[in-house]
């Protein structure tokens, strides 16, 4: 039975500002460890931050889709690494949870530190069709937050015993399939660039038994049970929302962080200080007015897709101009860390400064599918009216 939970009477927004102190003191040495540290993983709990879209019906919160980008964003600002795992796991959390029946997922994701990380699909997995269940065989990458989190999960399409694809509401099933961290074996193999904190390890399964039980088919409507605005936008815009707010707050904490030293910095490259200089002036100006309005062009696009779905009329093209805010809005914030972390100079090398590991982090964050140019080609085929593949929506 599900335990009460205190009313969150303040923002999403609000409670992610309240971690950004400790989040800022255990960054670096997240980054040094691979992982959260347990200080900023009871912090999240405290503020009630993992269960951001978690159904209301299960303890969670069901945040509107903008608050919880300036949430995502906000975390993002104090430290990338704990923020990306934020999103992925309440994202990953409430879709499944969403298509569960209710007395399998409210215990699996019970209070607080309730959290789900799992690794990116692929074609070379099995998860064989028997009677009660399936029988899952794969190893999986970038298991996000995984070091934190009581569940995993994978992706899988689904064979017969004979191994011909298994049809279900009349195409090829595809499941998320749940089960505890303990049941897999876990491959330490988080060894990267930037986003150290999230510890986004491999980990593989053999022949593991998933009852029906704890194999949602996420994005499909015939299996969703729960009917709130969030659950229809899907898992997929979802965690772009995320991600894309994710590098958006990067790009903020470097702008802020390139200011402060404008003000008081005179680079020998130059005759004057910094804070005099026209060519700093200007581009102080207009990276700001680039991060301001993809900030703006994210929340219009996800508003518009939470109040279509609250009234039962999302469509695909809501749906695609949030594929684009999302997609070009990673990519503009990746280039305003771009351009901070280059007109900081050497300062910006040292790992004392500000720059340094968020610069990682944000390069790491930019290699992330959801920010690749051929999703907004597709954007654009849709635009023109011409033959396209729809994905990603």
């Amino acid at each position: 039975m599900q335990n009460a939970v205190s009313p969150v009477l303040a923002s999403a927004q609000e409670r992610a500002r309240a971690v950004q102190a400790v989040l800022d003191k255990h960054g670096p040495e997240m980054d040094r460890q691979r992982e959260l540290t347990q200080d900023v993983v009871d912090a999240l709990a405290g503020q009630d931050l993992l269960r951001m879209l978690l159904p209301k019906s299960m303890g969670g919160q069901e945040v509107p889709l903008v608050d919880y980008c300036k949430a995502c964003e906000a975390l993002a600002w104090a430290d990338a690494s704990t923020a990306w795992f934020v999103n992925q796991s309440n994202v990953s959390m409430a879709t499944s949870a969403a298509s569960m029946p209710h007395e399998a997922a409210a215990p699996m994701f019970e209070g607080p530190y309730a959290g789900l990380a799992w690794g990116a699909r692929h074609d070379k997995s099995k998860a064989i069709r028997v009677d009660g269940g399936y029988r899952l065989t794969g190893t999986w990458s970038f298991a996000s937050g995984g070091r934190h989190t009581r569940m995993l999960g994978a992706h899988s399409a689904v064979q017969n015993p004979d191994g011909t694809p298994h049809i279900r509401y009349g195409r090829p099933d595809d499941r998320s399939f749940v089960f505890l961290r303990s049941q897999a074996r876990i491959i330490d193999d988080w060894h990267v660039l930037g986003l150290r904190g999230t510890g986004s390890d491999s980990y593989s399964v053999e022949d593991l038994f998933i009852p029906d039980a704890h194999a949602p088919a996420r994005d499909v409507d015939d299996e969703r049970r729960e009917k709130g605005p969030i659950y229809p936008i899907g898992s997929t815009l979802l965690y772009a929302s995320g991600f894309c707010s994710v590098t958006i707050g990067i790009g903020r904490r470097l702008l802020d962080s390139y200011l402060d030293l404008a003000r008081g910095r005179h680079s020998r490259a130059s005759p004057t200080a910094m804070a005099r200089n026209n060519a700093v002036q200007r581009e102080m100006a207009v990276l700001e007015a680039r991060l301001s309005a993809t900030r703006a062009f994210l929340h219009e696009a996800a508003g518009e897709v939470y109040d279509a779905s609250a009234r039962g009329g999302l469509d695909l093209d809501r749906r695609m101009r949030l594929r684009l805010a999302t997609t070009w809005g990673m990519n503009e914030a990746t280039d305003v860390s771009i351009a901070c972390y280059r007109g900081a100079g050497t300062p910006a090398i040292a790992e004392r400064a500000p720059f340094e590991r968020r610069f990682r982090d944000a390069m790491s964050a930019s290699q992330h599918l959801q920010g690749m140019w051929p999703i907004a080609e597709m954007v654009g085929r849709h635009l023109v009216g011409t033959e396209n593949v729809v994905q990603f929506v």
